[in-house]
């Protein structure tokens, strides 16, 4: 069965790309942290920190859940909620509010949320409550078919050596797969040329640093090519691939 560093079974979209999650809350360390465990599951997050902003994140992202705050600066979470369904009805909606009065609870329900978390509030609890509502409402699989990575929408399927980016097929030789593995096992981690020599080619640095630099030549126009970039150059340090980022 498939998991993700996390031990859970990894969820995907019924098409097997990544999900897709809106988070609004106008405090930006907040949002920042859930967006952060919910990128971790290996799903495409977007943050926004009011209403008017979250509903136009919302017609780009087209997103299958939104963590909603009831207080935003703009007007309250009821209000987004309705506007949320006139762009997309079937999405998912985790309400999040600091008041814990049942009245609060049903004004959310009857708003049509599908959940409410009371701040303060575990991540944990948070992505379970969202891996429920979306396995419930038929917008998540379960994924069976063989060991997969995921970094935001790239998505590495190691048995069937099948790599997509939103769904899209990306063809790679044995050394390009080689190299996005060790680049995929280790997100946000700047790698050396030499620990890529290492473990992709097998022997010492030695000189052949143009190796790796082609390579990754071949991979971002392969990966990176009319998308935003993922694989990202540090001067003087190696490579890193990061998901990318609203």
């Amino acid at each position: 069965m498939t998991t993700l560093r996390t031990g859970r079974p990894a969820l995907a979209r019924p098409d097997g790309t990544p999900l897709r999650v809106l988070v609004v809350d106008d405090d930006p360390d907040l949002a920042d942290v859930l967006s952060g465990a919910l990128r971790y599951e290996g799903w495409q997050v977007r943050a926004a920190g009011d209403g008017a902003t979250a509903v136009t994140a919302a017609r780009e992202l087209m997103p299958d859940a939104v963590v909603l705050d009831v207080m935003l600066p703009d007007t309250d979470g009821f209000g987004v909620l309705r506007s949320l369904h006139t762009v997309k009805p079937d999405v998912c909606v985790l309400f999040l509010t600091a008041r814990d009065a049942v009245e609060d609870r049903i004004a959310g329900i009857t708003a049509g949320g599908d959940d409410y978390v009371t701040k303060p509030f575990s991540l944990e609890e948070v992505v379970a409550r969202l891996r429920g509502l979306l396995r419930r409402a038929g917008m998540a699989r379960q994924l069976e078919e063989g060991p997969r990575l995921c970094v935001g929408d790239l998505v590495m399927d190691e048995e069937a050596r099948e790599v997509t980016r939103a769904g899209e097929l990306i063809e790679l030789s044995p050394t390009e797969f080689e190299l996005l593995r060790f680049l995929m096992r280790n997100p946000r981690r700047v790698l050396s040329k030499a620990q890529i020599l290492d473990r992709v080619w097998s022997y010492d640095f030695g000189g052949q640093a143009h190796v790796v630099e082609l390579y990754i030549s071949y991979l971002r126009k392969k990966v990176d090519a009319g998308r935003d970039p993922m694989i990202h150059t540090v001067r003087g340090a190696g490579y890193v691939l990061k998901p990318v980022t609203w």
